[in-house]
């Protein structure tokens, strides 16, 4: 027989000695005091017309952080989801979004129970000392990986890497990587890097069952796609910096001043890559329905602008440069001139 007690033990026991009477005569009331019939259960009765406030601790889940601190952390990694979102939208040129669903803390051993078929980056961010883990679903991992290599943002219905796409798949997380480091150069400066890729949670082992760890949830759509996107953080990795979790030392340290050198050169970086969508209007002309329906090819159409009328250049539709069309050899061209009043 063993010698421990199992959890339906544990609680039987102390179910019974909660439901047994006291053997101990109970201590004498204190002058004019009148026991309530149903005592408030967020109050203890203390001495005659006080009384104690308390609140409920649940010992298998600890806080280890504050609500600031908590708050704090909720701030940074809104500005990572941000960042995540404008450096995915550039690589995959297409709308992506990205947001912060949840952040609690809770047991390791919790946060596992609620992952579903993912892949898992266990994860070193030095200078802190340990490990944690970033987690990516596979549909949208696959819905990457299709734009990526020139499709239109096709899943697929598997659960395993092949080893084509393990490299693709550290280099979608190191880019959520870089966005990471850029957040959090507020509080401190981190280089986060991936020690292995997993695609089971039970092989991310990167802290005991019943320690503390932030568990960060994140809803990613990218077009129609939409998933989810986790982080695993111990508390034991960030108790170094928890003096640095306020939200007076973050905003001190930068999280509402101007941006660094380097937080400059990545957002250049990413906007260099940008595409936008140019038009030149050459001008405009008025016609009937039954002039447009006898149109033929070798047609003149007369429009309202001059020959030497500078026309406008739109980006995204919108009017930004006058300039004129020219030939350059054989090509057409547009010369800009000026940029236009109020653009």
């Amino acid at each position: 027989m063993s010698d421990i007690l199992s959890q339906e033990e544990i609680e039987a026991l102390m179910s019974s000695l909660g439901d047994s009477e006291p053997s101990y005569d109970a201590p004498a009331a204190p002058s004019g005091y009148t026991p309530s019939a149903s005592p408030s259960p967020a109050f203890a009765a203390g001495p005659p017309g006080s009384t104690i406030s308390y609140e409920v601790y649940d010992f298998r889940r600890p806080d280890k952080f504050s609500k600031e601190q908590l708050r704090t952390l909720q701030m940074l990694h809104e500005t990572f989801a941000r960042l995540a979102s404008t450096s995915l939208s550039a690589t995959l040129r297409t709308p992506v979004h990205m947001d912060l669903v949840q952040l609690e803390q809770v047991p390791y051993e919790e946060y596992l129970r609620m992952l579903n078929k993912s892949v898992f980056a266990v994860m070193s961010i030095p200078p802190l000392n340990g490990e944690a883990a970033f987690e990516l679903e596979f549909d949208l991992l696959f819905v990457i990986f299709d734009r990526m290599l020139g499709g239109s943002g096709q899943t697929a219905n598997r659960t395993t890497l092949t080893d084509v796409e393990i490299p693709l798949a550290q280099q979608v997380i190191e880019r959520f990587f870089s966005s990471l480091r850029t957040a959090w150069e507020g509080v401190v400066v981190v280089n986060p890097r991936i020690e292995s890729i997993e695609t089971s949670a039970q092989f991310v082992q990167v802290a005991p069952p019943t320690d503390v760890v932030v568990s960060i949830l994140f809803e990613l759509r990218i077009g129609e796609a939409r998933g989810a996107v986790s982080m695993c953080i111990p508390y034991m990795l960030l108790k170094p910096i928890t003096a640095k979790l306020s939200s007076q030392k973050w905003f001190a340290g930068g999280g509402s001043r101007k941006a660094s050198p380097r937080s400059r050169r990545s957002i250049e970086s990413i906007l260099s890559t940008a595409s936008l969508d140019c038009s030149v209007e050459l001008g405009s002309s008025t016609m009937s329905l039954s002039e447009f329906a006898v149109l033929q090819p070798g047609d003149v159409i007369r429009l309202d602008t001059k020959v030497k009328q500078e026309i406008p250049l739109r980006i995204h539709n919108r009017p930004k440069f006058l300039g004129r069309p020219a030939r350059d050899g054989r090509k057409i061209v547009f010369s800009v001139t000026q940029p236009m009043d109020g653009a």
